[in-house]
């Protein structure tokens, strides 16, 4: 008879069901994250006195010194695409840098008109 107490031994810790969790935030994570295309050059967005959330379609780009972009085209080749893609229905939100010169600003803004586009909305940022 063997009265000899056996110390019992530890079980090895699983390390399966902390990975199934993160796997599974990070699906959570990326089905419900919107995934948005980076700005196409460095713009400083003007200031304005309230902070209104934009529901806009489309995103145009415009920078400090007039380069117009949509998408991945660039000026007049990123108006066509403008032409055909808008309607008096579609909002677009307008990025423009802070230094952009006003005429600069007026003459994009009649070529939204001569494109199609009714609702175009400047994008800023709060004082």
């Amino acid at each position: 008879m063997d009265f000899s107490t056996k110390v019992p031994r530890q079980r090895s810790e699983s390390i399966v069901p902390m990975i199934n969790v993160v796997f599974l935030l990070l699906i959570f994570f990326l089905m419900t994250s919107v995934i948005k295309q980076p700005a196409p050059f460095e713009l400083t967005p003007p200031n304005a006195d309230q902070l209104r959330m934009s529901e806009g379609e489309m995103a145009v780009y415009v920078s400090n010194d007039g380069m117009v972009r949509f998408d991945t085209f660039e000026n007049d080749i990123a108006w066509q695409r403008l032409k055909g893609r808008i309607d008096a229905k579609t909002n677009v939100k307008l990025h423009v840098d802070a230094s952009l010169p006003a005429p600069i600003l007026a003459q994009v803004m009649a070529q939204f008109r001569t494109v199609g586009a009714a609702n175009v909305e400047i994008i800023t940022t709060a004082k």
